[in-house]
């Protein structure tokens, strides 16, 4: 078993009877979504899934897990996806995909919300192996890209995979990849991102996650907030 697997059935182990699970998005997740729907099948757990994305609903679908939308529900007993980046105070940058708002969603929904990753994952400060992910109003890329320049931020569209158009997000908005100057505080970024107009989301998860398990090397570490 490898650590995205390890990690994935260690969050999975949380999961208990009569719980409406959130669904992450990734490598990690599907081990995550299989051992769910293992336990379903040979330990006959009774759980509720909701999904971040087509791609895992999917998923979870073919495994046989019951899957229910977002409109019919107000709050998730525990929302398990992965994060691009980690810092030590648990900020997490996610959305490098095309679902950053349901993500941001169901993790604002979820009574608690565990991050799996490995050690690689983990950063001094959000935004050091990546840009940061922000999904704007097609109308008004522009503007806000300009707001974010005044602040220091530096970036622009991202291009789809072939290099020949622009990344259309699962709602159909413009994603800006922006990077910050690190001095910056992960709250500070957050609120700032928060305040622009046209804004519609962005990847910084600032005090979002209750706990992160990390796999090394066949071994499960667990931070707390």
């Amino acid at each position: 078993m490898n650590d995205k697997q390890l990690v994935a059935v260690h969050a999975a182990t949380h999961v208990q009877d009569d719980m409406l699970v959130g669904l992450g998005t990734g490598s990690t997740a599907n081990f995550f979504i299989k051992e769910l729907a293992r336990r379903q099948s040979e330990e006959n757990l009774k759980v509720t899934t909701i999904s971040s994305s087509n791609i895992s609903m999917m998923k979870a679908q073919s495994l046989g897990l019951t899957v229910v939308a977002l409109q019919q529900v107000s709050a998730i007993d525990l929302y398990v996806d992965g994060a691009d980046e980690i810092t030590p105070n648990l900020t997490l940058l996610k959305g490098r995909g095309y679902d950053l708002v349901m993500e941001k969603l169901l993790a604002k929904a979820a009574k608690q919300f565990f991050v799996v990753a490995d050690k690689s994952k983990l950063v001094k400060h959000i935004g050091s192996n990546f840009a940061i992910p922000v999904e704007v109003m097609p109308f008004a890329w522009q503007a806000v890209k300009k707001s974010i320049k005044n602040v220091g931020g530096q970036g622009d569209l991202r291009q789809n995979v072939a290099k020949d158009g622009l990344s259309i997000s699962s709602y159909g908005s413009l994603i800006l990849d922006m990077s910050f100057d690190q001095k910056i505080s992960e709250g500070d970024l957050n609120q700032l991102l928060n305040n622009i107009p046209g804004v519609i989301e962005h990847g910084v998860f600032h005090q979002l996650a209750t706990a992160i398990f990390i796999a090394d090397d066949g071994n499960i570490e667990e931070s707390w907030q």
